[in-house]
């Protein structure tokens, strides 16, 4: 019956089923775990209960999601506003201003996940060891997932024409990025994508912190702000741009391109 109930069609909750099946969980070990009867946990993935604040913690920090994410609706209005604003540690006036010291401090602090998604990011350039870096996370275990613009693409030509550059000279950057990027590509737990994707905000996620460059109308991107966020079990903030980097790299071309 609890295989019926994770492996079932139109489960309510979706994420919470998903979450539990990535992990090896069945409703036997989750109840164990949080000393609650099987058929509770059965309740809580169909969606016909909600769990307590209590469970609903524990059952987060067992999964490694956070609540928000699971249980979209758990939280009163004013509280999910209380803890976005928490997930927040520091904003910006200019990309430009974030301290070289912090960016180095959070690639080399990445364990498991590391995602990048710029139109180039061309400044990515300027970290002699970077390639080291990646090659060596990507060995550990980590995940790398890098996104660049389509050099190629209509929206690199809007966003050039819009910064007023020169034509061309945001193609110009993506190709220069993907030449420096060259030696690490196809390593292990490194991957690349291009997108043609109207990006509103770089999002560079290093684990459960990110840096995210908002972008503004006919300014470069270093010119505009930057926002630090550190993720939050109850948070929503941190799981809105992840899912946004998400549905852009589901939409993006390999490359080197498997065709």
């Amino acid at each position: 019956m609890s295989i019926d109930v994770l492996k079932g069609i139109g489960m309510p909750n979706d994420r919470l089923r998903d979450a539990l099946l990535r992990h090896g969980l069945t409703p036997e070990r989750v109840a164990c775990e949080l000393g609650v009867s099987t058929k509770t946990v059965d309740r809580w993935i169909r969606n016909e209960t909600m769990p307590y604040p209590k469970h609903r913690f524990e059952l987060a920090a067992l999964l490694k999601e956070s609540e928000q994410f699971i249980w979209p609706d758990a939280l009163s209005p004013e509280r999910a506003a209380e803890v976005a604003a928490s997930e927040v540690v520091t904003v910006y006036p200019h990309r430009h201003e974030v301290p070289r010291d912090l960016w180095l401090k959070l690639f080399d602090g990445v364990e498991n996940q590391l995602d990048i998604l710029v139109y180039a990011g061309m400044f990515l350039t300027d970290d002699t060891a970077l390639l080291k870096k990646l090659k060596r996370k990507g060995q550990n275990g980590a995940k790398i997932r890098l996104l660049l613009g389509n050099p190629e693409g209509d929206t690199v030509r809007q966003r050039t024409a819009e910064e007023r550059i020169g034509e061309g000279a945001i193609a110009a950057k993506i190709r220069n990025v993907l030449a420096f990027f060259e030696p690490v590509t196809g390593e292990a737990g490194i991957e690349f994508r291009l997108h043609d994707t109207t990006l509103y905000n770089s999002i560079f996620r290093f684990d459960d912190q990110m840096l995210i460059n908002m972008h503004v109308h006919g300014r470069m991107a270093p010119q505009s702000p930057a926002m630090h966020l550190r993720r939050l079990f109850e948070g929503s903030l941190f799981e809105l741009y992840s899912e946004s980097f998400d549905s852009i790299w589901e939409s993006s071309e390999p490359y080197p391109s498997t065709h």
